[in-house]
């Protein structure tokens, strides 16, 4: 018998071999027909898994992201056959599920598919999903499976399989369609009851710009017809957010084929929405003891080798700079940190001057595949709202929670209320991926965890999503339609210390190390820019939006009057303009509305004869008539509310 302990932390007896399938039915039909994977130590399992010794287990289900993910990556092998049917000489390449669905990676030969063709494959795929076929799983061995594939002529998967170990390998089935794929799957097609593929691109085999340029697939699976329609609902929301969309209606920002792909240029606009932003969290740093500093756009690669970017990053990034010295390369910095270990050991430390806590406004360089930029949210060049902090272990988990309160202060002033924190952790399987030693790793870890469960975070644990060089909490934020971003980030790392040495003298008159924390909580100015417009839907909270009064006379007679307006409230830093434009109040009052200027000034007659002006707000209407110093209050108040 084993013992299967659940999440509410009861244990039951089974049998060994048992499934959790088989623990699922003890508990109830009803959650038996819902499962669709689950959890077993910490492993995503088939829910048909026999378990053999006592272990952890989780059901997972529609509600658990995990059974989406499940389904989704199912969702891609269905599509594979849906596919195959109509074109049988399709090659596979690879097929994950993403955030939000799946993509499959398809050679369709001579075939070129258009969006045209994406409404049969839907439809047969819901007709195969009604089959309810089984996904069933099969261990084989390299040399079958190499022979599987070179039937099949799939040279795709052949070379997937060069890196994989015999004893290893997995096939999985469906019906008609077999795949090269280690897992797990949903119990059978049925759960599948909608789906819309959404889009065609292309993407190099491998992400490889020399390679072969392969058909994207990318599509959406749900288990009711009424959970599509919602999310199309929200899809066609999402393109009136597009930042993109907006950021070129409210001239914030552009791009230039002639500048480079992926290096935005802020437009007078944007530069000043950046700069506010950029001062309000100057004011904060500077009250939490930050000091500010500059450091170059580059650095010499010993730099980078020292700090394991370049081994860890080196392919991300742009070729080096060589120099008409022999051998002397530089490279455009792929991080600040390296720089700010150089300003920590510009002289020497003693225990009483910790913590230093360095922050910079610092402009980084990743050489980005093209298919992957997209936007502001990935580019090649962008600033990080870089800070690192040197302290001593007895300082570590105070000067982390103190983080902690300066995200939630940010995230609260932007009205970003729907976030969980994720402890990112080491991948226990992976350790190559990581650098520094098991002790280092292990109280960095523990002192995220002691820190978030302390503030009383909602948190969850994510393995494998650490840095190279330490474990983070990372802030997911849900913004207003729903979808979730990462943005502020805060990282233990006792690593880059050591590879520096890094040193200040304790108590004790002897040498030790400190322990460096990394943080940015916007993560980067170009994201957190367009996850605010998104968020926000280009509506900028006033202290914030480039323009925040708009004058709007009803005639060429009251433009001087309008005039003596703008100066008194210019006057007062209310940042205002004049539509002086020869058309109606109506047009000019609309026009307003879509440039999401949050006030408007309609001045006529009476307004000026009275020495005042007619309120409008964007949203909420006519607020009546003010006074220019009671509308200076106005404004005044709502904007220190904001920030208070």
């Amino acid at each position: 018998m084993i013992k299967i302990t659940l999440p509410d932390g009861s244990v039951r007896e089974f049998e060994s071999g048992a499934s959790p399938m088989d623990v699922a039915l003890s508990i109830s039909e009803g959650l038996a027909r819902n499962v669709l994977a689950a959890k077993v130590n910490g492993t995503v399992v088939d829910a048909s898994t026999p378990m053999t010794e006592d272990s952890e287990l989780q059901l997972l289900t529609w509600r658990d992201t995990e059974g989406k993910s499940t389904m989704w990556h199912s969702s891609a092998h269905l599509m594979a056959e849906a596919l195959q049917f109509y074109y049988p000489d399709t090659k596979f390449g690879i097929g994950p599920p993403i955030e939000n669905g799946f993509y499959y990676d398809v050679d369709t030969g001579d075939i070129s598919l258009s969006d045209n063709d994406l409404k049969k494959i839907e439809d047969k795929m819901l007709e195969l999903a009604r089959q309810k076929n089984a996904y069933i799983r099969q261990e084989i061995s390299k040399s079958d499976a190499i022979e599987y594939f070179k039937k099949a002529d799939d040279e795709y998967k052949l070379e997937l399989l060069e890196d994989l170990e015999d004893g290893s390998i997995t096939f999985y089935t469906q019906g008609e369609f077999t795949d090269l794929c280690r897992g797990p799957h949903i119990p059978h097609t049925g759960f599948i009851k909608a789906a819309k593929l959404t889009s065609l691109a292309g993407a190099y085999w491998r992400g490889d710009e020399t390679r072969k340029q392969l058909t994207r697939i990318y599509g959406i699976t749900f288990p009711k017809k009424s959970e599509l329609t919602e999310y199309l609902e929200m899809v066609e929301k999402a393109k009136e957010r597009d930042h993109r969309k907006l950021g070129k209606e409210l001239e914030l920002f552009m791009f230039s084929q002639r500048v480079g792909q992926g290096l935005p240029i802020w437009l007078p606009k944007g530069a000043d929405l950046r700069a506010r932003l950029e001062n309000f969290l100057k004011k904060a740093q500077q009250k939490a003891g930050y000091e500010m500093v500059m450091t170059p756009h580059i650095g010499h690669k010993d730099l980078y080798v020292t700090s394991g970017h370049y081994a860890k990053y080196g392919e991300d990034s742009f070729q080096a700079i060589n120099t008409p010295a022999e051998g002397e390369e530089f490279l455009l910095k792929p991080m600040n940190c390296p720089h700010h270990c150089e300003a920590y050991k510009y002289k020497p430390r003693s225990y009483r001057d910790l913590p230093v806590r360095y922050a910079e406004f610092g402009t980084v360089y990743r050489y980005e595949q093209s298919g992957e930029l997209h936007g502001l949210t990935r580019v090649r060049g962008f600033t990080q709202d870089d800070a690192h902090i040197f302290c001593r272990p007895d300082q570590l988990k105070d000067e982390f929670k103190n983080v902690i309160d300066l995200v939630l202060y940010i995230f609260k002033t932007l009205s970003f209320d729907d976030f969980i924190a994720q402890v990112s952790l080491r991948d226990p399987n992976k350790p190559e991926k990581y650098i520094g030693s098991d002790e280092n790793w292990d109280k960095a870890e523990q002192a995220i965890i002691e820190a978030t469960e302390e503030k009383g975070l909602e948190s969850v644990v994510e393995y494998g999503e650490a840095a190279f060089y330490g474990p983070k909490l990372d802030f997911m934020v849900k913004d207003a339609l729903g979808r979730k971003w990462q943005l502020g980030t805060i990282q233990v790392d006792y690593n880059l210390p050591e590879r520096f040495e890094l040193e200040y003298t304790g108590s004790d008159n002897e040498k030790h190390r400190p322990i460096m924390i990394h943080r940015a909580p916007f993560g980067s100015m170009e994201r957190f820019v367009a996850v605010l417009l998104e968020h926000s839907g280009g509506k900028f909270p006033l202290w914030l939006t480039p323009d925040q009064v708009i004058i709007l006379p009803v005639s060429e007679k009251y433009h001087d009057y309008a005039r003596n307006i703008l100066n008194v409230l210019n006057n007062s830093d209310i940042r205002t303009l004049i539509d002086e434009r020869a058309e109606k109040v109506g047009k000019k009052i609309r026009d307003a509305e879509l440039q999401k200027i949050p006030y408007m000034l309609i001045i006529g007659e009476k307004e000026e004869e009275a020495n005042s002006v007619s309120v409008r707000k964007q949203g909420d209407g006519d607020l009546g008539v003010y006074s220019p110093e009671d509308f200076i209050k106005l404004v005044n108040e709502e904007i220190n509310k904001l920030i208070d």
